[in-house]
């Protein structure tokens, strides 16, 4: 009887001891990974216009890009994005950057905010901002003037009350698309941009030349099918 105790005592301790095996094992594995990995990146949380994402911080170097980035050509230069976040090759590494201002992308990040500055749509994510263009959308500088985070309530255009209508039906994309490209246009032919204001110029031109831009505003886009008042 107690050979048999003795026994089930051993058989007991033998489970413990494998199990405590195991654990330490495990917990070493799971260092040797971390290492291999590298150090943690550093992010910070963007969180202008309410975006609040986190992301890694620019400068940093990664060995390899996460599964699923595009590729974007700049000139002779190559780009990689995913989720929002810009790589270029450095070595066999490859650096978190800020991408270059007139880059055409196919389509936007993931997540973003839309803001509006002179009854215009720009698209924020990680201190980057999109605007649509022609081909696709644009990457430009912070845009100037006051912003307006949500949609212009009833299709309003501006400050100074101009509003639009679809009256053919266009879609959200087809609008904000027909807005940049009259906005271009009103742009060249009245030499005034009101998402960037010159500000040197004395009140009474500047209130003039508003004037103009958003009659030529009007005339484009009612030429595109838009009723504008």
């Amino acid at each position: 009887m107690s050979s048999l105790r003795d026994n089930s005592w051993y058989y007991t301790l033998a489970i413990m001891l494998a199990a405590l095996s195991g654990i330490m094992w495990f917990g070493l594995t799971q260092v040797a990974r971390a290492d291999e990995r590298g150090p943690r990146q550093q992010e910070f949380r963007d969180s202008n216009y309410g975006h609040n994402r986190y992301y890694p911080s620019r400068g940093q170097l990664v060995t390899a890009l996460p599964s699923g980035h595009r590729t974007v050509f700049y000139g002779n230069a190559q780009y990689y994005r995913h989720g929002g976040v810009w790589y270029r090759p450095q070595g066999r590494s490859f650096v978190i950057v800020a991408p270059p201002f007139g880059m055409i992308v196919p389509f936007l990040p993931p997540y973003y905010a839309t803001i509006w500055v002179g009854g215009l749509p720009y698209y924020y994510a990680n201190e980057v901002y999109y605007a649509q263009g022609a081909n696709g959308y644009v990457i430009v500088e912070p845009p100037k003037g006051e912003v307006i985070q949500a949609s212009p309530s009833a299709g309003q255009m501006s400050t100074d009350q101009l509003f639009v209508y679809p009256r053919q039906g266009q879609t959200e994309q087809q609008q904000a698309t027909d807005r940049h490209e009259c906005h271009r246009w009103a742009v060249n032919q009245t030499g005034f941009d009101p998402t960037q204001p010159p500000a040197s110029m004395p009140a009474a031109q500047t209130i003039q030349k508003r004037a103009d831009y958003q009659r030529a505003m009007s005339a484009c886009l009612d030429g595109l099918g838009y009723t504008v008042k």
